[in-house]
């Protein structure tokens, strides 16, 4: 059994910042990628960045110069730093991970809610 856990969501002005931590637990042999996702009220859940376990990162363009995705192995937590937030930057983030266990698989977490307002 594997288990994601987010947090570090909240309420945060425009041009604000937040961090994001995600930490798996479980029954893990190895993790290849850990990710964050977010999905808002009507869309689609999209890519916002992803990390490798080597250390290779990917970022969607509209994050790109603004969030920095960061992750300790040692601990199997993922980071995702957040400034100058926007409002479209409102959303439910998810920590999605392609662990290792008996066989690869996705997991996901619950999600965390950010929400970018005045």
């Amino acid at each position: 059994q594997v288990q994601l856990v987010e947090s570090g969501g909240g309420l945060v002005q425009p041009g604000g910042s937040l961090r994001l931590s995600c930490a798996a637990s479980g029954s893990i042999f190895t993790i290849n990628a850990m990710g964050w996702y977010r999905q808002a009220p009507g869309n689609q859940r999209e890519l916002v960045a992803t990390i490798t376990r080597d250390g290779s990162t990917n970022y969607a363009d509209s994050v790109k110069g603004r969030f920095t995705i960061s992750g300790d192995n040692a601990k199997n937590t993922v980071y995702l730093q957040m400034n100058s937030l926007k409002p479209e930057d409102t959303a439910v983030y998810y920590c999605r991970g392609t662990i290792v266990t008996n066989y690869v698989g996705y997991y996901w977490g619950q999600g965390t809610q950010v929400t970018v307002s005045s």
